[in-house]
């Protein structure tokens, strides 16, 4: 893309595709960068999502604003879990440890999101290659637990069930049941109770002002089903299920083979656009990559989800921010300390047939089921 493309698209194709130009660099942002464009992405899809609603007799296309502020609204939600909520609980969003935990809490407590607390040390046993993928760890819980995703079923199988799981009912009931416990029952009173005081006061200042049906649609439906059906893919693209031989090392080898950047894009066409034949290539490119790349990027690949694996290599670093560089300089260094570099998929769902590819390679006895 950096060759074949005018330089002008560059910030824009670098952000959507999370990997940028050969040699190009951009200076850390403030992670403050990430908490303000959340709740702009929050408020201004909620508000966009409002429009239709809120006149008399919208015209037809009015209504087109609905689904794209659920999709603005559901990305800034994204933020708040992948970006905001996860590294609080490294330390890494605020300069003090009290403000990561009282944020971290706050957002637990208002999106229905695991106890900040319980959250925390659960993570970090997600970050022990002595854990990781088995049934202590959050990642297998979910997959195996939550999911229903067993290690050698067929790949076939594995997505019927994942197909399967997009669209249930029961599925996202029981993923917000889950939620709503591990949320506002956890026995910690005043993170219950703060969270219980949001939501009743939702309510019932949707029930002073009859606006029951717009919370519903505008609040209610992103952060429940919009934003389970994003965890699901998000999950599923995060690990894959190394060979035997590394998950026994439990090292650092083991940590390179089960996580790779994931990377929303398309190869560029080889021709040139100035024949039909070209042109229609670059039109169908075009089209992919602003609308299936896009929305992947905005609904499932939040933030430096891409990016997942520098995050496993380098947890504490506060060079998240500028997780797109930093991951590759990272990676044009070789990755000190350990013994392999980087690898990367590109394309959301490639990524998870790949994962899903080795899930289904993988012996049950090898992780312990």
């Amino acid at each position: 893309m950096a060759v074949r493309l005018p330089a002008a698209l560059q910030p824009f194709l670098t952000w959507l595709t999370a990997m940028p130009a050969p040699g190009e660099t951009r200076a850390d942002r403030p992670a403050a960068h990430f908490v303000a464009g959340a709740l702009a992405l929050v408020l201004g899809g909620m508000a966009l999502g409002a429009l239709p609603l809120m006149l008399a007799a919208p015209p037809l296309a009015a209504w087109l604003l609905l689904p794209l502020g659920w999709l603005l609204t559901s990305s800034g939600l994204g933020l708040f879990q992948v970006v905001i909520f996860h590294h609080c609980s490294h330390g890494t969003v605020f300069a003090n440890r009290g403000r990561n935990r009282q944020v971290g809490r706050m957002v637990s407590a208002f999106l229905l999101f695991k106890r900040f607390d319980d959250y925390q040390r659960e993570h970090m046993m997600h970050h022990s290659a002595k854990k990781l993928l088995t049934e202590e760890d959050e990642f297998a819980d979910f997959v195996l637990g939550m999911c229903r995703l067993e290690p050698g079923l067929p790949k076939a199988e594995l997505w019927r069930r994942v197909a399967l799981i997009t669209v249930s009912p029961a599925f996202h009931l029981r993923f917000l049941r889950r939620r709503i416990q591990a949320s506002l029952f956890t026995g910690d009173r005043g993170h219950d109770w703060m969270g219980r005081a949001f939501w009743a006061g939702l309510i019932a200042l949707a029930l002073a002002t009859g606006t029951v049906m717009e919370l519903l649609l505008l609040w209610v439906l992103p952060v429940t089903v919009l934003l389970q059906v994003a965890t699901i893919y998000r999950i599923l693209c995060e690990h894959r299920f190394p060979d035997a031989r590394f998950i026994a090392l439990r090292d650092k080898h083991f940590v390179c083979e089960a996580t790779t950047g994931v990377f929303a894009g398309r190869p560029v066409p080889n021709g040139r656009a100035d024949s039909l034949g070209g042109l229609a290539q670059w039109a169908g490119w075009w089209l992919n990559m602003l609308t299936v790349q896009l929305f992947v990027r905005l609904f499932v690949l939040v933030g430096d989800a891409p990016c997942h694996d520098f995050h496993h290599r380098r947890p504490a670093t506060r060079r998240w921010t500028n997780y797109i560089h930093a991951r590759q300089q990272d990676a044009e260094a070789g990755s000190p300390g350990f013994p392999q570099g980087y690898t990367e998929c590109w394309g959301l769902f490639e990524a998870v047939d790949s994962n899903l590819a080795t899930l289904a390679a993988t012996a049950p006895a090898t992780i312990g089921r």
